[in-house]
């Protein structure tokens, strides 16, 4: 029995390995995984970081990753602001060293996230865990059908991004390897460099960076626009990816041309737009209205005010209580109860006497009669609003209407 079960068991493995290999895309997992790994190994142990390619791929890590914020998200996605056909151009091109795939296929994707956040039909939903936003929607291969269906008509009709569609294996190899490596061997015969730091390693680093914004801007961080779906203000993200963490505010005003809406915030991507449109190449950036930023973070004020709201005691709701005559108040008082009536509700002030801070005499010599002119000062002494609230959680009945009067 023993033998049996154990060859059965085993007999099933090959098929589940085989199952789960069909559902993986070996080359991305190569190109944003097992690559990269080698390279950080080889670049760790056997192949200095020159600063001088140090240099280089900083610079050349911002171009690239400037190129994919301000190229395929806010220009080309989000339509948030418009390009001459130079920049459009240079975006093109620069964009494809980020390897993030053409600009028709990482726009449709967007699109359909933020058309279908946290569903099914989001490519890379925050609700199917943070390593499959993060990274296991590129290696795991999905239909085509199951990614919500979005406009992208506007993008078959530009000639650049077709441009960049139809030579985009090309240009991903000559502006992620070829270009880089050149570039540190024939300035300062810095090959090795070239191919590990500043094209390997830079490569990886920029595709995390934008992976995070799908996994840790959906998962950490602050809400402060609205709170229905996952995205959060991050700025750390922000720092890693030249200005997109601020995913709250990005989800709620997607067509601005800011992330980072305050002045001091941390959104290079922003600043690189402004400059173009000083310099007449961009044109007709967005922003949303004022009013609208503010009255959508003032709603979400009110619902977090609200939640903290309902975690505190305010005491039983007046037309909750019990409706009593003075009658029946007065006689519960005779009874031996220590009551006081204020704003003609019955406050039960037994565990209160003692803590009262004008002296337990002074309050004992009201019990059973009404004494809200007593509260509410008389000319000598008001109390205070937190006193109005700590006499709220002694309700205990209400006088009615008719016996008031």
């Amino acid at each position: 029995m023993v033998n049996s079960y154990h060859s059965s068991s085993l007999s099933k493995i090959p098929v589940d390995i085989r199952a789960l290999s069909s559902r993986i895309d070996w080359f991305r997992l190569w190109i944003t995984g097992g690559a990269p790994l080698i390279a950080i190994i080889i670049g760790i142990f056997w192949v200095p970081f020159q600063y001088r390619t140090a240099i280089f791929f900083f610079t050349y890590a911002t171009a690239s990753g400037i190129s994919i914020t301000a190229g395929y998200h806010r220009l080309w996605a989000h339509r948030a602001y418009s390009a001459g056909n130079f920049l459009k151009v240079i975006l093109a091109i620069v964009s494809t060293s980020a390897g993030q795939g053409s600009i028709k296929t990482w726009c449709r994707d967007h699109r359909a996230h933020h058309r279908y956040t946290d569903t099914d039909r989001d490519p890379y939903s925050a609700h199917k865990g943070l390593f499959y936003s993060h990274y296991g929607w590129i290696v795991i291969k999905r239909k085509r059908e199951q990614t919500g269906q979005v406009d992208v008509q506007d993008l078959l009709n530009d000639p650049i991004v077709l441009w960049q569609r139809k030579h985009y294996t090309s240009l991903f190899f000559l502006t992620a390897f070829i270009f880089p490596t050149a570039y540190c061997g024939l300035m300062y015969g810095d090959y090795a460099g070239g191919f590990i730091w500043a094209s390997w390693i830079r490569l990886f680093l920029i595709q995390q960076g934008t992976f995070c914004v799908n996994s840790l801007a959906h998962w950490a961080g602050d809400q402060p626009y609205a709170s229905r779906l996952s995205p959060r203000n991050s700025f750390f993200v922000a720092l890693i990816t030249w200005g997109e963490g601020y995913h709250n505010f990005h989800h709620e005003f997607p067509v601005d041309y800011r992330n980072g809406i305050r002045w001091f915030d941390y959104d290079p991507t922003k600043w690189f737009i402004w400059l173009c449109e000083k310099f007449n190449l961009a044109s007709n950036l967005k922003r949303f209205p004022e009013n609208e930023i503010h009255k959508g973070k003032f709603q979400q004020i009110q619902r977090q005010l609200e939640i903290r709201r309902q975690e505190i005691s305010w005491g039983t709701p007046i037309d909750e209580l019990p409706v009593w005559t003075l009658e029946r108040y007065t006689q519960t008082v005779n009874d031996g109860r220590q009551l006081l009536l204020i704003d003609g509700v019955v406050h039960d002030v037994a565990q209160f006497v003692d803590q009262h801070p004008g002296g337990k005499a002074l309050l004992l010599e009201h019990v059973g009669k009404d004494a809200t002119r007593l509260f509410h000062g008389n000319g000598i002494h008001a109390h205070s609003n937190a006193a109005q609230n700590l006499l709220s959680t002694m309700r205990f009945a209400r006088i009615s209407q008719s016996s008031e009067n």
